[in-house]
């Protein structure tokens, strides 16, 4: 490790600044995603949405979140961004039959075929808070509702743990758990904790990272099981015949095990009383993905998989998993004071800039192989703008409340 003699980056005006500009940019290019029809688009590389791809809800629902994040950061043009996802989710995602959301619709017509999941809810949940705290018309009515569908149907309060998807008439429950789903449900669950002042929601946060990670990853030497059967056994084989799936795949998730640590640092900052096993976690995960995942097969950046013993199963590099270590370091660096996270945030940054950032477009490439070019495999295109913002903005907020609560309070 480089012995570090500097002041810590995020002290420095000017590392803030470059920050902010990266914030700025990114801003710029997802104004590109709105649609006429309703809603947000599929982002592609020149930052005009693909016309011909569904409207997908996690998708809609993220650059809500987004735009209320920048808005509360005083970014002119981000208030009609906001009230467009608003409408679209209140109004064209919703099924008013069966109540809950619709995961996808056609690119300027209704419903596509599929199931109402946990983790598109996740997010509905989430832009609901943030609308919430930014001040925007139906931004508590459409938080009210998300926050009742997920108790009234996903929440299993015996397990501690959510459901993973229904029919549309929430029949049919399906007969497998997530952990991908239940990890932005803890997210989800911490932002309703702020903005509804109601600490129920950082115990339903801390019950699934409990399951999760200080049972299931600590069991297992903390390579994460992503997949699990309704009693929550975990399913090691689950997708070995799609093992780059981008929301399951098979095996263990190295950019998750960034997540995990970064969820786990601000639900322990949420708690009045926080058990020791979060802060331990945190940094165990942290440096399982320095071990396992960080250029384990002689190349930089953290691969997209590995099995149960380390080796790597899928060699891709994710903007995701970076963005969440960087977020990760800077967290962490900022409870423990141990210089070796300073040293990660800044590796990761400098690994980020040269190879993921488009300095043009202000985005990042998504997607690279093993030996650093671009790819698009898994995720092609530019759709995803809130993994950046974590990577640009957490380190700049405490960590707790929240982003959009700390935004709303004025503590940035």
């Amino acid at each position: 490790m480089t012995l570090i003699t500097t002041p810590p980056w995020l002290g420095l005006p000017t590392h803030r600044a470059w920050l902010d500009d990266q914030i700025n940019r990114l801003v710029r290019f997802v104004q590109g995603a709105r649609l006429e029809a309703g809603g947000f688009g599929y982002l592609l590389e020149d930052g005009t949405a693909d016309l011909t791809r569904p409207r997908e809800l996690y998708l809609n629902c993220r650059l809500t979140h987004v735009a209320a994040l920048a808005y509360m950061r005083g970014i002119p043009g981000t208030a009609h961004l906001i009230d467009h996802g608003i409408a679209a989710i209140t109004n064209d995602f919703h099924d008013r039959t069966n109540g809950g959301w619709f995961s996808a619709l056609e690119p300027a017509g209704g419903p596509i075929a599929g199931r109402k999941a946990a983790y598109d809810h996740a997010f509905v949940l989430l832009a609901g808070a943030s609308a919430t705290e930014a001040g925007r018309p139906g931004g508590r009515e459409l938080f009210d509702s998300a926050a009742a569908v997920f108790l009234k149907h996903f929440w299993d309060e015996k397990a501690g743990m959510s459901r993973e998807s229904f029919a549309w008439d929430f029949s049919d429950s399906e007969d497998y758990r997530g952990a991908n789903s239940n990890m932005h449900l803890v997210e989800a669950c911490l932002a309703a904790g702020d903005t509804s002042g109601d600490a129920i929601w950082y115990d339903r946060a801390l019950s699934m990272a409990d399951r999760l990670i200080n049972r299931a990853a600590r069991e297992r030497n903390w390579f994460l099981p992503e997949h699990f059967d309704t009693e929550w056994n975990p399913r090691p084989e689950y997708n070995t015949d799609d093992r780059a799936h981008p929301f399951r795949p098979y095996g263990s998730t190295v950019g998750h095990w960034l997540e995990w640590s970064r969820l786990l640092v601000h639900i322990e900052a949420s708690l009045a009383s926080p058990p020791a096993w979060l802060r331990e976690a945190a940094t165990a995960l942290f440096n399982h993905a320095i071990t396992f995942g960080w250029s384990v097969d002689g190349h930089d950046g953290f691969v997209y998989t590995t099995d149960f013993e380390g080796a790597v199963v899928t060699d891709v590099r994710m903007h995701w998993a970076l963005c969440e270590g960087i977020a990760a370091a800077a967290l962490l660096g900022a409870v423990t004071g141990d210089a070796l996270y300073e040293h990660w945030y800044r590796k990761l940054w400098d690994h980020a800039a040269q190879y993921f950032v488009e300095q043009e477009h202000g985005t990042w490439r998504h997607q690279l192989a093993a030996d650093l070019s671009e790819a698009g495999s898994v995720w092609p295109g530019r759709p995803d703008a809130y993994h950046v913002l974590n990577a640009l903005l957490l380190p700049q907020l405490p960590a707790a409340p929240g982003a959009a609560t700390a935004l709303a309070r004025g503590l940035a």
